[in-house]
């Protein structure tokens, strides 16, 4: 990046391009850098690092909001960060940021989220990436409180960088004003799935996913949730390598 140049921040998000939160992003973080959003054009959450390899992918221009450059595309998060750098930004992004989301993104919904896919994409990139989720599902909730943590962690990030494959996963939680920031780790637990019954009009059987998430360790301070619960900001550093390096040896001689 020459001197002259302002950061370039590509943002995206999983709740689509019309989501509250992604506009939400918008306003934090318009000064500190040249904005190209380029989002999903519908809702994919869940989608994870999910990428479309048997449809035909198509970019529409949206009116500027704010100063940033508005477009959205018909596939996932990761679709947009790839096909973003491929086909509308003219250069290399200094900063990658998913969100706001409507939503918690703790404990391992990394796993399922559309929102950290498109981070750990960035990350696997080299770019600096962020994902910010906000701890309501309620897309007309007042999102004032991620105000300052948003400025805060991406000013910081754009100043000093993070380590090489490493990514970051912020959690706001719901409250007038948030305690403070805390670094943890993803909380252990897991999500009991259960699935609601329909019938459409033509009498055949459909479901809908429904469900809660089961904190194992709901009273460990080293957990995101621990922090979320009592009114702090939880940041998680995570990476996309997913191999347990630790356990090479040991596999290695039950396999021998």
């Amino acid at each position: 990046m020459a001197k002259t140049d302002k950061p370039l921040i590509l943002i995206t998000n999983d709740d689509g391009i019309d989501a509250p939160g992604i506009h939400e992003l918008v306003n934090y973080v318009r000064e500190m850098g040249e904005i190209v959003v380029v989002a999903p054009d519908s809702p994919h959450s869940g989608q994870s690092s999910a990428i479309s390899v048997n449809k035909v992918l198509q970019i529409t221009s949206h009116a500027d909001y704010n100063g940033a450059k508005m477009y959205s595309v018909n596939g996932t998060p990761v679709d947009c960060i790839k096909l973003g750098m491929h086909a509308i930004v003219t250069r290399r992004p200094d900063l990658i940021l998913s969100g706001i989301n409507h939503g918690s993104n703790s404990g391992n919904s990394i796993i399922y989220s559309g929102t950290m896919g498109a981070v750990l994409e960035g990350c696997m990139l080299g770019i600096p990436s962020i994902g910010y989720s906000y701890h309501s599902h309620d897309q007309g909730s007042d999102m004032t409180c991620c105000d300052e943590t948003v400025k805060t962690i991406t000013s910081r990030v754009i100043e000093r960088g993070l380590p090489a494959d490493i990514c970051l996963n912020v959690n706001i939680p719901k409250c007038e004003k948030v305690c403070g920031i805390k670094v943890a780790r993803a909380a252990r637990g897991y999500w009991t799935e259960e699935y609601a019954d329909y019938t459409d009009p033509h009498g055949k059987p459909f479901y809908w996913l429904t469900g809660r998430f089961h904190n194992e360790e709901p009273d460990n301070p080293e957990t995101d949730l621990y922090w979320t619960d009592r009114g702090y900001v939880s940041v998680v550093p995570c990476h996309p390598d997913q191999s347990a390096t630790a356990s090479v040896a040991e596999i290695g001689d039950l396999l021998s």
